[in-house]
């Protein structure tokens, strides 16, 4: 209702309601003296450090510092509005909220038109979910029990039918004194104004009641039985459903999981309602519209991360490009966005049957990250190697990160941007600060602006990096991949014995992403020169690797250096030949767990080894 809830009502609310039994509804307590004491809900904890107080009505965690009374938990909680906190805590009193300024009739007629839309809608999905179980509904559960939904799905998605009538539900809403102009503007009838008739919308279809955040009917979905088109068809805009600010599922996503932290957005009813019967409970749809500003800022108040999900071709490609353009200005730090490409020909629907909830989880974890995303459209049908495409590699990427909030993925991207194309990150920041040129050039340079230690000089030894053994650092042994790499950047022109393809390299290897990239650009022809690789990789954490690995000496003379290397090559194919998968996975999640983070070749690879072995 519109009107501002008066202050004295809210005291007296909190009044009546005890805070230890609305958090201990949603989180396990114990007591503990005169309190009560768990496990902190909004952060993760092994020691318990959150206390509800009986006495003073009050929660407070020692370990974030969360605290406030049950209006604020639930808000915090449920993730729901103030007002909408207030309704729940009232109607858990059986009181009705009052409002100032109610007897305004403006918003008196406002508050009725849009309760009149909610039980109007409701009665109709009512009507639906009847419909299905009645011999007229017979076609349509044998539609759904071929798609495979259990009961269960369906009753927890309200999934129902609607007659093939042209006057089903128009009849059944009439018999309850509905007029038909409230009908047609909810969306339940068609008017033609040439004749003056009106029919129902829906007509022998599976029907998908669309749901808000708080469970109520706004609109309907409906998939067709037989080949009448369109194939889906949705409620028009009404005043109380706006396609670009609703997705289908969300309503059920919080009620399997009140405590979601990732969302993903698939197409369809079907993917989503699919998914659902395979436990995969946090799938969303958008509504015949493409992702919107609004549906991303609905979603990211409930969870931290967002998996865009796409068909693997040319539109899902399009469609995946429009979504990153979307996305862009909500992520501030604490958010994640990655995008999901399915196997062309595939949906999530179809992919989730053949291949198990288990396997579809996995693509999940294996979404690529935004800047992996970003960074591959931008050299999509580029060469790399050429200073030109480099250079329109870096713009685009630039004017995307001048999209990103300021916040630290801005800040990491413009890194990354620098290791992959040689130009110090400060350029890139100076650039971005100059509001005059929103599409800059860039001049890509060829060369470092300080020289390294001349080859072959020893030097202290460099910090161990995270996930590595000592080795990785100045003495220590090396292991066969970073001897590759030493002796590669010691005398760049031993690409020439190497073997076709880098199968030979173990992307679990600590140092495997690196000697393949570092091998990718030999062969690339453009670095003949140490101090030009080095160049490359400046300013990023494998340009310190290198760095080390090329202050190391040899130690041995350049006439044996190619037969080491054909030697290294020989042992590194041996032993790969004798790995199994699980030892090869096995590497990989080490290196992950170390706090790594891996290439999306790498990522590829752990995809790929989880699918082999459950198979």
């Amino acid at each position: 209702m519109a009107g501002q809830i008066p202050q004295r009502f809210i005291d007296d609310l909190l009044a009546r309601v005890d805070v230890v039994e609305v958090v201990g509804e949603r989180v396990p307590l114990k007591k503990a003296g005169r309190n009560y004491s768990g496990l902190c809900p909004f952060h993760q904890e092994k020691t318990p450090s959150f206390t509800v107080s009986a006495d003073k009505q009050f929660y407070h965690c020692f370990g974030c510092g969360a605290h406030g009374n049950a209006l604020r938990f639930l808000m915090e909680y449920d993730k729901l509005r103030f007002p909408e906190a207030v309704e729940q805590l009232a109607a858990r009193q059986g009181i009705e909220v009052p409002r100032e300024g109610a007897d305004d009739p403006r918003a008196q007629a406002r508050e009725r038109k849009r309760q009149e839309g909610v039980n109007l809608l409701e009665l109709s999905a009512s009507f639906f979910r009847e419909r299905l179980k009645m011999p007229e509904g017979q076609a349509a559960r044998e539609y759904l029990a071929r798609r495979g939904l259990s009961s269960e799905v369906q009753r927890d998605f309200g999934i129902g039918y609607a007659p093939d009538d042209w006057e089903a539900l128009k009849r059944h809403l009439g018999q309850r004194g509905i007029p038909e102009p409230v009908q047609v503007e909810y969306g339940l009838l068609v008017h033609r104004e040439e004749s003056g008739r009106t029919y129902d919308r829906f007509r022998d279809r599976v029907m998908f009641p669309i749901r808000d955040v708080r469970g109520r009917t706004i609109a309907f979905g409906g998939r067709v039985l037989g080949d009448a088109k369109p194939k889906y068809l949705n409620s028009p805009e009404t005043p109380v459903f706006h396609k670009g600010r609703e997705l289908y599922g969300l309503f059920e996503a919080r009620q399997a999981n009140p405590r979601l932290e990732r969302v993903v957005i698939v197409e369809g009813y079907m993917d989503v309602v699919a998914l659902a019967q395979f436990g995969i409970r946090n799938a969303v749809a958008t509504l015949g519209t493409s992702t919107s500003e609004d549906h991303l800022a609905r979603l990211f108040r409930l969870v931290s991360e967002v998996v865009f999900c796409f068909d693997g071709d040319r539109a899902g490609r399009q469609a995946a490009s429009r979504a990153l353009e979307t996305v862009l200005p909500q992520m501030i730090d604490g958010r994640e966005a990655r995008f999901l490409f399915l196997p062309e020909g595939e949906d999530p629907d179809t992919l989730v049957r053949r291949e198990g909830a288990a396997a579809f989880e996995d693509r999940i974890t294996c979404a690529s990250p935004l800047s992996e995303f970003l960074f591959e459209q931008a050299a999509r049908g580029r060469d790399l190697t050429r200073v030109e495409d480099r250079e329109r590699f870096a713009s685009q990427v630039l004017k995307a990160a001048e999209r990103l909030p300021e916040g630290m993925l801005r800040t990491v991207l413009l890194g990354e941007l620098s290791r992959r194309t040689g130009v110090d990150q400060a350029r890139f920041e100076a650039l971005m600060q100059r509001q005059e040129e929103p599409s800059p050039h860039l001049v890509v340079e060829e060369s470092p602006r300080d020289a390294p230690l001349p080859l072959g000089q020893t030097a202290a030894a460099e910090p161990v990096r995270a996930g590595k053994t000592a080795e990785a650092g100045g003495r220590g042994p090396l292991g066969p991949v970073a001897r590759v790499v030493q002796l590669l950047v010691h005398e760049p022109a031993l690409i020439e014995r190497l073997p076709d393809g880098d199968d030979w390299c173990p992307v679990e290897d600590a140092d495997g992403e690196l000697c393949r990239e570092l091998v990718r650009l030999l062969r690339a022809g453009r670095y003949r020169s140490p101090q030009v690789l080095l160049a490359h990789f400046q300013g990023s954490e494998s340009g310190q690797r290198l760095a080390a690995l090329a202050r190391r000496e040899l130690l041995i003379p350049r006439e044996t250096r190619s037969r080491e290397l054909e030697g290294l090559i020989e042992y590194l194919q041996r032993h790969r030949q004798r790995r199994s998968p699980q030892e090869e996975l096995d590497a990989l999640l080490e290196r992950e767990r170390g706090g790594e983070r891996l290439s999306m070749e790498a990522r590829q690879r752990l995809m790929e080894l989880l699918m082999e072995l459950k198979r």
